[in-house]
C-alpha cells in the first residue's frame, strides 16, 4: 500500500522569520491542487490538518495553507489516519469524470458489440442521458462524435475482416458490420484508401509516387497518394527506404517523382533543416481513431517545445492511456509532419524513435536554437 508523502498532520507553522517553503509547496502535487486540476482526482487526495478533513485536488473550496496540508494516495488511507470525507468534493465517490468516463467506456462497448450501429438516442437512453448531453460528454472524452467513433471502429474491423482474405469481399463486409455493401463502397476510399477489392490485393494497381533527397540527417524518402502523404522517412541508406516503401505497399505501383513533385519533397527537406518554417501539406493519415487523436495532438505541439506521453495522454481526455500514446507514436510512418520528435520521457530524458534518437536529438537542437 502506498503511503503518504508527508505526516497526515503536518508540523505547525514554523515560528521563525524565515521565509522557507513548507514541504507541500515543493511538491508538484500542490501545484495540481493550486489548479484545481481534475486530471489529478483519483490519484491523491490532500488532508488538512486544522479542520481534520480530506478532499479531491479539484476542490472548489478554498485552500488551506500548504503548511497545513498533506497528502495520501487512497482515501482509506486518509480515513485510517482520522480524516473526514469532505462534504462538498465528496472524494470518496467516483468523480463526475470517474463517472463520465464510465458512461463513455459502457457507450463504446455498446457500439463496438451492435451488429448494426445504434442510434444517438438509443445510446443516450442506454446510459441515462438526454441525447445532447450525451454527445457533448463522449466528444469531450473521446475527441470523436458517437457516430465517427462507430464509423472508426467499423472501418477497422473491415481492414482486419478484407486481410484475412478468407470468404468473399461482401462478407468481409457484412462481417464487419456494414448493412449495405453499396454503401460500404461509396466510403470505401476514406476508410481503405483504395476500393476493398484493391485492399485485398495488396494495394494492386495503386499508384504512388515518391523520391529520395538528402538533408543533414541522411536520406529522407516522401512519397504520396492520390489521398496526399503516405509517407515520410529518414535513414542512412537510400536503398533501404525504398525497399521498406515496398514492403508497405508491395503490390502498388511506385512512380518515382516527377518535377513537382520534386519541388514538394524539397519543401520537406527544407521543413526538416528549419522546422519553424512550418508544413502545409495534405497528409493520408490512415489508422485507428485513437492513433488520429495521438497524432492530431502531436501536430499541435509548437516548434522548440518537448512533451511527455502523460502530456499527450492529457491533452486527448485520456491520461491512462499512456503506453496507447507510446504505441501511436510508435505506428506513426510520417516522420517531422507528425512530430513524434517532440515527445521525450516525464523527466525529459530522450526515448526512443523510429528513424533513430540521433536524428531526434538533432531535429529538436534545430527547433530550440
Amino acid at each position: 500500500m502506498a503511503h503518504a508523502l508527508h505526516q497526515s498532520a503536518p508540523a505547525p507553522e514554523a515560528k521563525s522569520g524565515a521565509n522557507t517553503a513548507a514541504p507541500t509547496e515543493l511538491d508538484p502535487r500542490w501545484q495540481a491542487v493550486l489548479a484545481r486540476d481534475r486530471a489529478y482526482d483519483g490519484a491523491f487526495v490532500l488532508a488538512v490538518r486544522t479542520t481534520g478533513i480530506y478532499c479531491r485536488p479539484s476542490c472548489p473550496a478554498r485552500h488551506a495553507k500548504p503548511q497545513n496540508v498533506g497528502f495520501f494516495a487512497t482515501c482509506e488511507e486518509a480515513e485510517a489516519a482520522g480524516f473526514r470525507a469532505c462534504r462538498r468534493c465528496t472524494p470518496n465517490t467516483a468523480s463526475l469524470a470517474e463517472q463520465h468516463a464510465a458512461t463513455v467506456e459502457r457507450a463504446c462497448r455498446t457500439i463496438e458489440e451492435a451488429e448494426e450501429v445504434p442510434s444517438l438516442a438509443n445510446l443516450a437512453a442506454s446510459v441515462g442521458m438526454s441525447a445532447f448531453h450525451f454527445h457533448r460528454i463522449f466528444k469531450a472524452l473521446t475527441g470523436l462524435t458517437p457516430k465517427t467513433y462507430a464509423a472508426a471502429h467499423r472501418a477497422s474491423r473491415a481492414r482486419a475482416q478484407l486481410s484475412r482474405r478468407e470468404g468473399s469481399v461482401t462478407e468481409a463486409i457484412y462481417d464487419a458490420g456494414f448493412n449495405s455493401s453499396g454503401r460500404f463502397y461509396a466510403t470505401s476510399n476514406a476508410v481503405l484508401g483504395m476500393t476493398p477489392t484493391t485492399f485485398r490485393a495488396g494495394g494492386a494497381d495503386t499508384d504512388i509516387r515518391f523520391a529520395i533527397g538528402q538533408c543533414s540527417m541522411g536520406a529522407i524518402l516522401v512519397a504520396i497518394s492520390d489521398k496526399g502523404i503516405c509517407a515520410i522517412s529518414m535513414g542512412d541508406d537510400p536503398d533501404q527506404l525504398a525497399r521498406e516503401l515496398q514492403d508497405r505497399f508491395p503490390k502498388a505501383n511506385l512512380i518515382g517523382g516527377d518535377a513537382p513533385f520534386e519541388k514538394m519533397v524539397a519543401q520537406v527537406i527544407g521543413f526538416v533543416e528549419a522546422p519553424k518554417l512550418g508544413l502545409d501539406l495534405p497528409l493520408d493519415v490512415r489508422g485507428t481513431a485513437f492513433q488520429q487523436r495521438v497524432w492530431q495532438a502531436l501536430r499541435e505541439v509548437p516548434p522548440g517545445e518537448t512533451v511527455s506521453y502523460l502530456d499527450i495522454a492529457r491533452r486527448i481526455g485520456a491520461p491512462k492511456a499512456v503506453r496507447a500514446v507510446a504505441g501511436a507514436c510508435a505506428a506513426n510512418a510520417i516522420a517531422v509532419a507528425i512530430p513524434c520528435h517532440r515527445v521525450v520521457k516525464n523527466d525529459g530524458a530522450l526515448s526512443g524513435y523510429r528513424w533513430g534518437v540521433e536524428r531526434k536529438a538533432a531535429l529538436l537542437e534545430k527547433e530550440q536554437a
